[in-house]
């Protein structure tokens, strides 16, 4: 009996410190407030909405130390509307992140399931949307994806160890189709140096047949139909046989100030070689656009942002003629940021962008705020109060 009291204490010990080596997190984002729009579709709107700064959230994220330096990792996080309480992400259960894999602390991390690009992960983060905007002061339609509107299913990831303040990785996403390799399929790369008050990106995204259900524009809805892409930015390119990102940012801070830039040049291949186009078949339509930001912390609790951003559409090949111009976007944008408490933060944000040229639909190019219904003209002007908690 003893010898059976002793082996169970003993297997507990053991068990005890297997538990101590493991850990589960809930942890998420509840982003909540009011906006005021001055044309949505021809209208002024007064609306609330959720997740505009972050995007409401909640996860698990967990980790199980292996020994050796390594460790199993696991993330599951999911979107969701505070307004109504639906599912966020085209209705996907964990449609922001899902993905299991392995960490060394020498080599680096190896991930399986949905995440984000390389362009996300080392060129995203020095805009101002991921800053302190939120997606409404991202470029317009977010058509290089720096605010990460798009994740990508089926995606192997690589993402090295820090080496002095550099990092680099990779993603491959299948593309699921028997007898076709290239459908569907999703690669980028990207590396990024942060040492000090210096910290640069550069990154590359490469998506195939973009527009089908289970390529890059379809990914953020459950439904089995092709992608619908409403934004007039670029809703005429989407039956391009390539969907192309070419990125860079970086920021340096000086004392209470961080000063920022990207740069993305964004072309849609090859257009009408995955659906009709009104433009001539295997023409490419290009946007180069430029981003300048600047950050400065007042208090520890209470920061303000400014940005201003270019779009040019210039080299697309129209369908109008050889004297028409192609769209271009002039976006300005103001924040400021007061922080009740470490996790509550309360936030004003305003934005305006102005329209020129002939846009993707081959019309007038109207005003078109990243995630928010078009104007009907060339101007737009959306502010939003709002308040953040995290957990």
């Amino acid at each position: 009996m003893k010898k059976t009291l002793l082996a169970l204490s003993v297997l507990g010990a053991f068990s005890g410190a297997a538990y101590a080596q493991s850990s589960v997190t809930l942890y998420g984002i509840i982003d909540e407030g009011f906006n005021f729009n001055t044309n949505s579709g021809g209208h002024r709107l007064y609306n609330l909405s959720s997740g505009v700064v972050q995007g409401s959230r909640f996860g698990l994220r967990g980790k199980e130390d292996l020994g050796g330096g390594m460790k199993a990792i696991f993330v599951l996080e999911n979107g969701f509307d505070v307004n109504s309480g639906k599912l966020g992400t085209g209705g996907l259960l964990f449609g922001r992140q899902a993905y299991v894999g392995l960490g060394s602390s020498r080599f680096g991390t190896v991930t399986l399931g949905r995440q984000y690009d390389s362009v996300v992960d080392y060129v995203g983060q020095f805009g101002a949307g991921d800053q302190w905007g939120g997606y409404i002061v991202a470029h317009p339609g977010d058509l290089d994806n720096f605010n990460n509107l798009y994740r990508t299913n089926n995606t192997v990831k690589f993402t090295s160890s820090d080496f002095s303040g550099f990092r680099f990785g990779g993603t491959y996403s299948f593309g699921g189709t028997a007898g076709n390799f290239t459908q569907n399929q999703i690669w980028s790369i990207g590396a990024g140096y942060n040492n000090g008050p210096l910290a640069l990106g550069v990154g590359y995204l490469n998506a195939r047949t973009p527009s089908n259900a289970g390529g890059m524009f379809g990914n953020n809805t459950t439904s089995s139909t092709p992608a619908t892409v409403t934004t007039p930015v670029y809703s005429g390119f989407v039956s391009a046989n390539t969907y192309q990102v070419i990125g860079a940012g970086g920021n340096y801070t000086f004392g209470a100030a961080t000063f920022g830039a990207t740069y993305s040049n964004v072309s849609f291949r090859n257009l009408g070689a995955n659906g009709a186009t009104i433009y001539h078949r295997g023409a490419d339509a290009t946007f180069n656009t430029f981003d300048l930001n600047f950050k400065y912390q007042f208090t520890p609790t209470f920061l303000g942002g400014a940005a201003f951003d270019y779009t040019d559409g210039s080299s697309v090949a129209l369908s109008k003629g050889p004297n028409a111009e192609g769209a271009k976007y002039f976006q300005y944008s103001l924040g400021l940021d007061y922080f009740l408490s470490k996790r509550t933060d309360v936030y004003l944000i305003g934005v305006f962008q102005h329209a020129s040229g002939q846009d993707s639909t081959g019309k007038a190019a109207v005003a078109a705020i990243n995630n928010i219904t078009a104007s009907t003209s060339n101007n737009q002007f959306t502010t939003r109060i709002g308040i953040r908690h995290k957990f």
